[in-house]
């Protein structure tokens, strides 16, 4: 490799309003995510799990969300109700990362959270290593009861992301990155 980290300098995410079809198969989302797994895992839990959210279902799940918002903000105005409803239909792939929260006698629930962080990173990084376009988005809908439920999120779970993957409409923006040099310090007893 001429450069071991041209594919962490190059990652970005790719708006879900901007992907489209067509996504990964089975073979490579199976792919994508055996690489997705190698993460962290203090205690080799394995503190998180998959849901994948594809076809139809990603339109059902938006008449959930709309439902949901004209019940609580009935007066936030068609625009709104809209941008619910078609929240999970732009990207012909959602893969929900959960992680188990419950109780660990020995690890505690934000390392295992954390460790399910990582597997959402790591899958946005395999599916832009895969030619794909990825965004991790949560939003209202990762911690409200009824999704929850719909979703089959057990009360000792919680959602980290939905990672939306599909095909680029266009290349993803570069955005201004931090400089590492401004944010390190060096630690003196």
């Amino acid at each position: 490799m001429d450069n071991p980290y041209a594919a962490l300098d190059a990652r970005r995410s790719t708006p879900s309003r901007q992907l489209q079809a067509p996504g990964p198969d089975h073979a490579t989302l199976l792919r994508m995510l055996q690489s997705a797994v190698r993460v962290p895992d203090h205690g080799r839990r394995v503190p998180f799990r998959f849901l994948r959210i594809h076809g139809e279902d990603r339109h059902t799940l938006g008449a959930l969300l709309e439902t949901l918002t004209r019940q609580r903000t009935p007066d936030a105005g068609e625009a709104v109700f809209e941008r619910e409803r078609e929240r999970f239909s732009f990207a012909p792939l959602i893969i929900t990362v959960i992680a188990a929260q419950g109780p660990d006698e020995k690890i505690p629930a934000h390392e295992r959270w954390s460790s399910a962080s990582c597997v959402c990173f790591a899958l946005l990084q395999a599916a832009q290593m895969a030619g794909f376009g990825a965004q991790w988005l949560t939003g209202w809908a990762a911690t409200d009861a009824t999704v929850r439920e719909r979703l089959g999120v057990a009360a000792d779970e919680a959602i980290v992301g939905f990672i939306h993957i599909g095909t680029p409409r266009l290349e993803a923006p570069e955005r201004e990155r931090p400089d590492p040099a401004t944010l390190l310090r060096d630690w003196t007893p």
